[in-house]
């Protein structure tokens, strides 16, 4: 990505998170973790002016780098930086990791003058590799450290704002005036905010209310003098927030240790300060410590900090351990959400843990097969069973216990397990993360991504096996390019016969540009055809160029006779993109289709995370998803599915309209589009929330192109959430079901679903129909391999 432009105002809600939600990312494919975005801060408040000069501590000089960190200034003038990059070598002496630490450093008036500086994680991390305690949430510097690699390269470690008008020295001397602030001293400071001595809590100043949705370790270490961990109170509740506000002790041994076998003070005023109650050590019981006074909520003028501090660096390493359990308050309630999924020849029961879990500080579930009085026994959710009769009816029982006793028993639904689908491998040597189909001069062909070489492969059928050959991302020999093909591929065909060319949108993890290979039987021919321009095109221009945005996430094509037509989303703006290369010509024409005005039919929405084009001989069609509203926590609230057409090449011929709009009973639509070619026309199918269920999905919708649509719509409880990738030929949708491969067959009077694979894959199954001498296939990739189902 060569630039980059951030659209302000409501509807123009290009985030990086809503991504993160509704694509398959990077760092999902390393390994089954949640992500949750960072939204507390940690502030140095500026301290009285003492009428006193510190005495200069003398330079440190540190021999070995024990990880590495990387800088992004934003406005920041040349002391400045030479300020921040003193903080950051000491602290890359003492903050060990094997991923690097990227901060993204603005500077700029802080909206309170009493703020000299605040920082924040890029995000929060549970249940990763390495992580001491799978139901705590890290932060991503420390889950980066724990998990031995960076769990998300595209989200900065930590963010840290300076507040520019403050009375710094600028004279880059270390030696403050008795009314002026050390900048590194701050930059220490707030640099172990981001680095995890942060709480996550907030809380209601009129209510009382105190709230951590997702508790961190630095939230079990802080304890009420009873012993009872904050990351174990209710949450929302007012018994959490009178802790907010009273006393609060650090119970890692380490912290302990370093200050002189007493559990550390915390800073917990009455009334409750954000960004420096819980997060801080107290103020008036160290600010006198000389370097164990850094993590203090206030720096007074002419105040210096050279080191992190002996109990600083304690109490960080306490971070890295497992926290002791809590104390067990009350009986475990009953849990939640509890179901018993279909499998073959297996069960896989899940539910939520009961409403007092953290108070109630659960030591195990257990769950009964009724029909064999079998129990089963884990510390969380799936628990399965295996070896179950297909065709036979069971339902389970599910208990919580702890210390003090045992829930009452939830019965699940009867569930009936199911046999798979056959399975015939096409490719044993790829994963097939993205896979598409298409019929290429009368003969089948897939076109399939390895993730692990990084290679773009496509496979012909010959009548009597499968003919493979690379595409693209093969060492950058014969016009291929070396990084990796990373994006979504797109398949269209044009010419009659057994002369036809197939047409291959795909792109890359380097420069994310939008690149385009044509197969003629023989050889590849290969060009870029946008991203790769001198800068970003701004969406206010009416006049259309390349652009040098990240064009890389979604894409579709339509070939015809009249030329071809291709059309993504361009993520630095939020926008669809289209481009066209009519027949005879060689220099492709630039468009802008949707998501930049609410004027035309058009939105202004964050629009095309998903994508799909076709040509049903008179129009073209382009399907897309559209995000309108985001809540506080970064997840879409609302958006509609949307389709633009027209009958020429000409950017002034589209037309729009909804096929489906957010609304009170379906909170959010969208999640992933498909669309197939049938005799009566063309058949969409997406996603759908429930308000119990948003923002995440829980039914499958389809309607036939048309306006107004006419849709159909089920429910997949007995085979788990339903989820992209979505895929369908007009009748059979195929979709994951709690992240395996399953098949609705929408055209039946009642529609029924089928299990394809039992094995689940955290990153989600893309999968595309293929019909073989005249039997039809579903092509996923499964274990590993570019597989074939059928029933």
């Amino acid at each position: 990505m060569r630039g980059q432009i951030r659209r302000s105002g409501p509807f123009f809600l290009v985030l990086g998170l809503i991504a993160s939600l509704l694509l398959p990312t990077q760092s999902a494919a390393l390994s089954n973790f949640k992500v949750a975005p960072s939204t507390v801060w940690g502030y140095t408040y500026a301290g009285k002016a003492t009428g006193t000069t510190q005495t200069r501590p003398p330079k440190v000089a540190y021999l070995e780098q024990k990880s590495k960190f990387v800088v992004n200034f934003k406005n920041f003038p040349e002391w400045a930086k030479k300020d921040f990059q003193a903080a950051v070598d000491i602290w890359a002496a003492n903050f060990s990791s094997d991923a690097p630490i990227t901060i993204d450093a603005s500077w700029g008036r802080s909206a309170s003058i009493g703020v000299l500086g605040s920082a924040r994680p890029g995000n929060y991390y549970s249940g990763f590799d390495g992580a001491p305690d799978q139901s705590l949430w890290y932060p991503s510097a420390l889950a980066n450290a724990l998990a031995g690699k960076d769990l998300d390269p595209q989200t900065p470690e930590m963010v840290i704002q300076v507040n520019s008008v403050a009375n710094w020295n600028t004279r880059n001397d270390g030696a403050p005036r008795a009314n002026e602030y050390d900048l590194q001293s701050v930059f220490l400071h707030e640099m172990g905010h981001g680095l995890g001595f942060l709480s996550t809590d907030s809380y209601d100043q009129f209510f009382g209310y105190g709230t951590i949705e997702q508790p961190t370790p630095y939230n079990a270490y802080a304890q009420l003098p009873d012993g009872r961990r904050l990351s174990d109170l209710p949450s929302p509740s007012i018994e959490l927030g009178k802790a907010l506000t009273s006393t609060l002790v650090w119970a890692g041994p380490l912290g302990m240790a370093a200050n002189g076998g007493q559990k550390p003070i915390l800073y917990t005023p009455a009334r409750y300060e954000e960004g420096s109650s819980v997060s801080h050590l107290d103020e008036a019981t160290y600010s006198n410590l000389g370097a164990n006074s850094i993590m203090t909520p206030n720096l007074d003028a002419g105040e210096i900090f050279r080191e992190p501090g002996s109990l600083l660096l304690a109490m960080m390493e306490d971070l890295r351990r497992k926290p002791p359990v809590g104390i067990a308050v009350g009986v475990p309630q009953v849990v939640r959400n509890a179901a018993a999924i279909i499998a073959d020849s297996s069960a896989i029961i899940t539910f939520d843990p009961p409403a007092n879990a953290r108070t109630a500080q659960i030591t195990s579930y257990s769950v009964r097969n009724l029909k064999t009085d079998q129990v089963k026994s884990s510390t969380e959710s799936p628990i399965i069973f295996t070896g179950l009769k297909n065709g036979t009816s069971y339902s389970f029982s599910i208990v919580a216990s702890n210390t003090n006793g045992t829930s009452d028993a939830v019965i699940t639904a009867p569930m009936t397990p199911q046999v798979g689908w056959k399975r015939f491998i096409i490719d044993e040597k790829a994963d097939a993360k993205h896979v598409t189909s298409t019929l290429f001069n009368g003969k089948p062909l897939i076109a399939y991504t390895d993730s692990k070489s990084g290679i773009l492969k496509i496979a012909i059928w010959d009548g009597k096996a499968w003919k493979k050959s690379t595409v693209d991302g093969a060492g950058g020999t014969a016009g291929r390019i070396k990084t990796a093909i990373t994006s979504p591929i797109s398949l269209c065909v044009n010419g009659s016969g057994l002369a036809q060319t197939l047409h291959i949108f795909y792109s890359e993890s380097g420069d994310r540009d939008l690149r385009y290979a044509t197969y003629d039987g023989k050889k590849f021919v290969y060009e870029i055809v946008d991203g790769n321009g001198v800068q970003v095109n701004d969406y206010k221009d009416p006049v259309r160029v390349r652009t040098g945005s990240d064009v890389s996430i979604s894409n579709a094509c339509v070939a015809t006779s009249g030329g071809i037509q291709v059309f993504y989303r361009d993520e630095s703006q939020g926008i669809l993109l289209g481009a066209t290369k009519a027949k005879g010509t060689s220099k492709w024409v630039y468009e802008l289709v949707d998501g930049d005005r609410k004027t035309d039919g058009r939105s202004t929405g964050d629009v095309a995370f998903h994508l799909k084009a076709l040509f049903d001989g008179k129009k073209t069609y382009v399907v897309y998803d559209s995000v309108l509203t985001i809540s506080q926590k970064k997840q879409p609230t609302s958006g509609e599915v949307r389709v633009a057409s027209r009958t020429t090449l000409s950017s002034d011929a589209w037309s729009y309209f909804n096929l489906d709009t957010s609304g009170s009973a379906t909170p959010m639509t969208g999640f992933d589009v498909s669309i197939a070619k049938t005799l009566n026309g063309i058949q969409a199918t997406w996603l759908i929330s429930s308000p119990a269920t948003a923002p995440n999905p829980n039914r499958i919708r389809w309607s036939p192109v048309q306006n107004p649509p006419a849709q159909g719509v089920a429910t997949s409880e007995l085979y788990g959430a339903p989820g992209k990738y979505l895929n369908t030929d007009g009748s059979f949708i195929a979709y994951n079901c709690f992240q395996r491969l399953c098949v609705l067959d929408s055209a039946r009077a009642i529609p029924t679903i089928k299990l394809v694979s039992t094995e689940q894959n955290p990153d989600g199954v893309a999968s595309a129909w293929v019909i073989v001498d005249r039997v039809k296939y579903l092509v996923a990739g499964y274990k590993g391999q570019l597989s074939m189902f059928r029933p």
